[in-house]
């Protein structure tokens, strides 16, 4: 057991894999249990489930820094972001970063029968391809290396030229400091940096924006305006504002973040961004590396992770290189098993 920022976690030494599954805190996996002690038990009302739901999807909301009410629930990045890109123009023509993270690029690519047209650049002119585009979809920090996008050069290029921008904060929102109500979409998944079960992801969408406006082809009872007044019957009645992309919950996934997500986003963010980054840079610093303030450091030697595997350091084979992330609850403990282990 150890204990970061006032919550107790039960991580093995050298747990270096939070971009791959994250580590709740130990009161996070007992409410879950619980919660399936009770549906074991046939103790649940299926509306007790609706106060986790909008405790997880207001912090979400706090996390990335918009409304509540701009904010939909779903079971993964890419079932969320099928409408919107559904909603694409024919023929439009959409941006991604090399190397994204296919649950972001996918959902645009397969519009191709519409004539939409996605390309890949090379990260570093995402921002300066993005002028001539339609559309920017990119991770706030690439899961592969760990790169931060260029978060003011896409917000100028959204204001300057009407692009319009689409982020996953999947591995930055919980350790990064984020303030994206500018952007038209922002959309997380919850299993990995945000503690929660998964099966659990959100979507942001700016009020006015053409995301806005999008068809909820996924559309079901629980995207009703009363979502217990209406599920029979016709004609859909849909929410007003972004609960109209709902899907249905996982239920007990939900009690989980709604355990998780309102610490996270009570915390100094800055102070979680210094621990994780520090971490990370200290040890970009004995690997020669420059220091790039990501939780994220990829690892290129070809016997990286199986040194790391050998020295009992839990990291992830990703893009040709050795992945380690540091959240919250990693030392430098951990940060000198992993050293050891890579020089």
């Amino acid at each position: 057991m150890r204990t970061a920022f006032g919550e107790t976690f039960d991580v093995p030494d050298g747990y270096l894999n939070t971009a791959s599954v994250g580590v709740p805190p130990v009161r996070v996996t007992e409410a879950v249990l619980e919660s399936v002690r009770r549906w074991g038990s046939g103790g649940y009302s299926p509306p007790e489930f609706d106060a986790p739901v909008a405790t997880a999807r207001a912090a979400f909301a706090a996390l990335v820094g918009v409304a509540p009410a701009q904010v939909a629930i779903g079971p993964a990045v890419s079932v969320l972001l099928g409408p919107i890109a559904a909603a694409v123009p024919d023929g439009a023509s959409v941006v991604v970063a090399r190397g994204e993270f296919t649950s972001v690029s996918f959902p645009f690519a397969v519009q191709q029968g519409r004539g939409v047209r996605v390309t890949e650049v090379e990260p570093d002119r995402l921002v300066e391809r993005a002028a001539d585009a339609d559309v920017v979809a990119v991770s706030v920090v690439q899961s592969g290396d760990g790169r931060i996008a260029d978060l003011d050069g896409l917000r100028a290029v959204r204001e300057r030229h009407g692009t319009r921008v689409v982020l996953d904060v999947t591995q930055a929102a919980g350790w990064l400091p984020l303030s994206l109500g500018w952007a038209d979409v922002v959309v997380g998944g919850g299993y990995k940096w945000l503690l929660s079960p998964r099966g659990t992801a959100w979507m942001a969408v700016r009020p006015g924006s053409d995301a806005a406006e999008a068809v909820p082809h996924l559309a079901g009872w629980y995207a009703s305006e009363q979502p217990w007044g209406g599920i029979y019957g016709l004609p859909p009645v849909l929410a007003a504002d972004a609960r109209r992309f709902d899907t249905s919950p996982a239920w007990t996934c939900q009690v989980g973040a709604a355990e998780v997500l309102p610490w996270l986003a009570g915390l100094d963010v800055a102070a979680v961004h210094a621990h994780c980054a520090g971490l990370a840079d200290a040890l970009r610093a004995a690997l020669g590396m420059p220091p790039a303030g990501s939780a994220i450091v990829s690892v290129a030697a070809p016997d990286a992770i199986d040194r790391l595997t050998a020295a009992g350091v839990r990291a992830a084979a990703r893009a040709g290189g050795a992945r380690l992330a540091f959240h919250l609850y990693n030392t430098a403990d951990d940060l000198d098993r992993a050293i050891d282990a890579l020089t």
